[in-house]
């Protein structure tokens, strides 16, 4: 039976489906748009220690170990660490652990590079798990936080209409006030496969909407605007 770590907000789409969601995965920013900033940003290759918060099944963390000295995951539902631990079995420098991002286990001043992806981060409700990041940060390491961006993009237009109470402008703000910059870019979801697409489209959105969105899109691809948060601890 899944445990789910104290304080945890239900992930509705990798948490029921994470075999669905790692084709998700596969499909999205082929052009490692993602990656390239934040290289760019604050490099993690050397003697660098990465924190992947709400890492899932792990897809990200072999790709963080590939350069980075150690890499810690952690994720608040205990079916997904499994995932994440088995498909990291053979990277040394790779632990995934129980936790939560208000509670993360792991020692003050320990971590360079904070990665979040559409995990725990939305605005307002989520000062703990901010809090938590300036006690492991060390003093000059970067977080990044990736958010979804409402205002464009055709996967903007489908979010917008599946949480129309989200306001953007608040959340900038709530984030600004914080000490963390954005920068916006575009990426795209990429599938091999129209069924692909497809089902992705059904744990992402409601039923009715996710049918709606079959219906008018057509193809494999999707172009997909972002929010990427960046902070200097």
């Amino acid at each position: 039976m899944s445990r789910i770590a104290d304080g945890a907000v239900p992930s509705p789409n990798i948490w029921r489906s994470p075999d669905l969601y790692e084709t998700e995965n596969r499909a999205v920013d082929p052009d490692a748009v993602i990656e390239k900033l934040m290289q760019e940003v604050r490099p993690w290759h050397g003697c660098v220690d990465l924190l992947d918060v709400g890492c899932g099944s792990g897809f990200h963390l072999p790709r963080f170990a590939a350069q980075a000295a150690h890499v810690w995951g952690v994720e608040p539902h205990s079916r997904l660490t499994s995932l994440a631990r088995r498909r990291c079995q053979d990277l040394a420098n790779v632990t995934v652990l129980d936790g939560s991002a208000q509670r993360l286990p792991l020692p003050a001043a320990s971590v360079d590079i904070m990665h979040a992806r559409w995990a725990y981060f939305f605005g307002p409700g989520c000062e703990p798990g901010l809090l938590e990041l300036d006690r492991v940060m060390r003093r000059g390491g970067t977080g990044f936080i990736i958010d979804n961006d409402p205002t464009r993009s055709t996967f903007g237009r489908w979010f917008s209409r599946a949480r129309p109470a989200y306001d953007t402008a608040a959340v900038d703000a709530f984030f600004s006030r914080r000490g963390w910059s954005a920068v916006h870019r575009e990426i795209r979801w990429e599938f091999q496969r129209r069924a692909d697409f497809e089902s992705v489209v059904g744990i992402e959105f409601a039923p009715e909407l996710a049918k709606r969105i079959v219906a008018e899109h057509a193809g494999c691809q999707v172009d997909y605007a972002i929010t990427i948060r960046i902070r200097n601890f």
